[in-house]
């Protein structure tokens, strides 16, 4: 039985994501589908790519993750279907493929939406679970289509580094308001080299060791850790780590403010001093 996933930025407020899965088994009978999060913040790239890439991982090969984000940047005439690490991925050629695949995917191809159907979220379901059917048939990509590699190319949201520091930006904040930072866990040992550090954060908020779990500190009491994804996380022990210290995600119109990530607010970015 295949394995459909769904992520997108629709939400729960109405009729969309229960039309898309009575539309996939209808197209796809036997699969299994389930969904990732429907709740990705509008047009918010880095957070769909770190909630992407952090559900794939633990996918069987062979999944199918259709990931319905920002589907009209612009005027949709394909879909992208990539087979990368053994999965396909199916979304817009709005440059998420290459954030979530880490570069170039392994193949992709594009599908042309029909010249006569409508440009809406069902003609564009239509066609990637038309396509999950043949590969989960056994067909090969290739024979969907002609691969490509001219597809819209975005790079992932990375840290600022420098010798004695390292500075990320807020990607996600979970539903106990914990603070999901871009910094991963080789990054962070690449830069700290067993050297002393301490944490900055609004308010010269300053946490000066990493944890293991939220347990580790008394109730109330801020602290550190690197979550089960592998990134940094900044929480409140059985509290609310972003409502209490003001901090605030990533926003799409940062991408076009001069000088590019050096102009974030300090509230959304964490900066680790080493020493």
């Amino acid at each position: 039985m295949s394995i459909i996933t769904l992520t997108s930025d629709i939400g729960m407020q109405d009729y969309l994501v229960g039309a898309i899965k009575g539309q996939l088994w209808q197209y796809c009978p036997e699969c299994h589908v389930t969904d990732i999060t429907h709740h990705i913040s509008p047009f918010n790239l880095p957070q769909a790519t770190y909630i992407c890439k952090s559900a794939f991982a633990y996918f069987p090969l062979g999944t199918f993750h259709f990931v319905l984000i920002n589907l009209f940047d612009k005027r949709p005439d394909n879909v992208l279907i990539a087979e990368h690490n053994g999965q396909y991925i199916g979304c817009a050629d709005n440059g998420l493929l290459t954030m979530i695949a880490g570069g170039m995917p392994e193949k992709v191809i594009k599908l042309p939406l029909p010249p006569d159907a409508p440009k809406n979220t069902f003609t564009i379901i239509q066609l990637m679970a038309s396509a999950a059917r043949e590969l989960s048939r056994g067909k090969a990509l290739g024979e969907l289509g002609p691969l490509t590699q001219q597809i819209t190319v975005k790079n992932n949201l990375q840290p600022l580094v420098g010798d004695d520091f390292i500075e990320g930006q807020i990607i996600h904040i979970d539903t106990f308001e914990n603070v999901v930072v871009n910094i991963t866990r080789q990054q962070f040992d690449m830069q700290c080299k067993n050297r002393r550090f301490r944490i900055f954060f609004r308010r010269d908020e300053v946490i000066s060791q990493i944890s293991e779990t939220y347990a580790d500190v008394p109730e109330g009491t801020k602290l550190a850790l690197f979550n089960a994804a592998g990134y940094l996380e900044i929480a409140i022990n059985k509290g609310n780590a972003a409502g209490l210290f003001g901090l605030q995600g990533f926003r799409r119109d940062q991408l076009t403010q001069p000088a590019g990530y050096q102009q974030l607010s300090y509230y959304q970015t964490v900066r680790i001093i080493f020493q």
